[in-house]
């Protein structure tokens, strides 16, 4: 039997980013498309909207943060949890990749004097120790993870907060695999590998679950299916299939086509630490003791 730290973590989350063909899918290696998908989605946002499920998890945040602490926020997208920060904490430090995500927030932020904004990776950003560092739903295109997590640690002064929204999977393609044989598209990269990768450093973080709900709305019952057939891997696929699973999942009214999925999200937290387990001699030895135990 093979103890915890003989597994690498950061590789398995490196395996997770390629597509199912072994493949690094373009939008992980190439920054133009990356800004391209940022631009386009901030296009169609509602300013200053909020996703719905972002409420119960900034408000677990909410609770390390004091209000005159300054918070190191990564990757904030379109301000799920900006602009709460920015109502709370004396100061947010944005740090993004995407001039579009950085054009956005700046536009929203006008008045605000407690907002700044460094332009860049993560894992190359020059930033200086805030009180509280916070990323959520940010880590997908970052291949050293544990680079990452280490940096966090050492720019946090009083705590490091990490939220992930995670499964399960929409129920109908468990239905779509088990009854009519279709290979699905399931998640392979997950909260869990952060928190052992975390315990490979020897830190020993929190972590809290919450669950959340979402609902997706469809006019048509052809948009349904179009919609919720995009995780099957198979080439080709039978819509009627894809309309009989989803069928006890789905309310219909004079709108539409409604379908609820209830799903989880973790918070991952710690007081950062002074010294981590940080190369790759000690791993071995760890890797090697633990695998005799």
């Amino acid at each position: 039997m093979r103890g915890p730290l003989a597994i690498n973590f950061e590789s398995l989350w490196q395996e997770g980013m390629h597509d199912w063909q072994g493949n690094m899918p373009e939008r992980m290696k190439d920054d133009t498309l990356e800004e391209a998908f940022w631009r386009q989605s901030i296009a169609k946002k509602i300013i200053r909207q909020i996703d719905d499920h972002a409420k119960p998890i900034f408000e677990i945040i909410q609770q390390y943060i004091h209000p005159t602490d300054e918070v190191l926020e990564i990757g904030p997208g379109w301000g799920n949890y900006t602009f709460p920060l920015q109502a709370y904490a004396r100061k947010v430090t944005c740090v993004d990749s995407s001039e579009a995500v950085l054009d956005y927030l700046k536009m929203c932020f006008q008045e605000a004097q407690n907002v700044h904004y460094v332009y860049g990776k993560w894992e190359q950003a020059d930033v200086e120790a805030h009180d509280i560092v916070v990323g959520v739903n940010c880590f997908y295109r970052m291949y050293y993870m544990l680079s990452t997590l280490k940096k966090m640690n050492a720019l946090a002064k009083k705590r490091v907060i990490i939220g992930m929204t995670t499964g399960p999977i929409q129920p109908h393609y468990k239905v779509l695999d088990e009854e009519f044989g279709y290979e699905i598209k399931y998640p392979r990269r997950d909260y869990i590998q952060i928190v052992n990768m975390l315990y490979q450093l020897g830190i020993f973080a929190d972590c809290q679950m919450l669950q959340l709900e979402r609902t997706y709305h469809y006019a048509t019952k052809e948009e349904l299916i179009a919609a919720q057939s995009k995780k099957i891997l198979s080439g080709h696929y039978d819509p009627k299939h894809v309309e009989q699973a989803l069928e006890p999942f789905i309310t219909v009214d004079a709108e539409g086509y409604h379908y609820k999925h209830t799903f989880n999200a973790a918070v991952i937290s710690w007081k950062p630490v002074k010294e981590v387990l940080n190369d790759d001699v000690e791993f071995a030895r760890n890797a090697k003791t633990f695998a005799h135990l």
